[in-house]
């Protein structure tokens, strides 16, 4: 009885190592394909981070030919209101001489 224990016991421990043995090989399949998702997933998350950056680049070159185009509208808006107010003088200098004009024919 003690040998069909014996027995019994010795082909319980063959199919647990059998068993553990098919446990460690799907283990050390699953993981590898887990590696090989990180990876993927690594290099997407790369590619995605160099994206974001020229993405910010672009939009800081966007925002500094913005605000350069914001300035240059500044100083027209001053330049134009300059050349009016040059041309409000010069047409009432031209009035004045106008008038000038008539008091002199006048004066013939």
């Amino acid at each position: 009885m003690d040998k069909e224990i014996l027995e019994i016991l010795k082909r319980l421990e063959t199919k647990m190592d059998k068993g553990l043995d098919r446990l460690e090989t799907k283990i050390d399949k699953g993981l590898g394909r887990l590696e090989t998702k990180i990876n993927v997933l690594g290099t997407k998350l790369d590619e995605h981070t160099l994206i974001l950056r020229a993405l910010e680049h672009s939009s800081e070159v966007n925002k500094a030919e913005h605000d350069k185009m914001s300035n240059d509208i500044a100083k027209i808006q001053g330049d134009v209101t300059g050349i009016r107010k040059d041309l409000s003088q010069v047409e009432l200098v031209t009035a004045n001489n106008w008038a000038d004009i008539v008091k002199l024919k006048a004066v013939e």
